[in-house]
């Protein structure tokens, strides 16, 4: 196989596997910020809302 034709094998898959992580990372820190949200108008409220956060987290794989 050609060495460049490799070479730019493996730099575009490091790329796509870069970009791909980058959705589920906005993801979860706008689910966190609006459970911080959530805890700040409800404080007795927080309970629920850091369960189910925690549910949401562990349960994204």
């Amino acid at each position: 196989m050609n060495p460049l034709i490799s070479a730019a094998s493996v730099i575009a898959a490091g790329l796509a596997v870069g970009l791909a992580s980058i959705g589920p990372g906005v993801g979860q820190g706008t689910a966190a910020g609006q459970a911080v949200e959530g805890i700040a108008r409800q404080p007795e409220a927080e309970g629920k809302i850091r369960d189910c956060r925690h549910y949401f987290f562990s349960s994204k794989k």
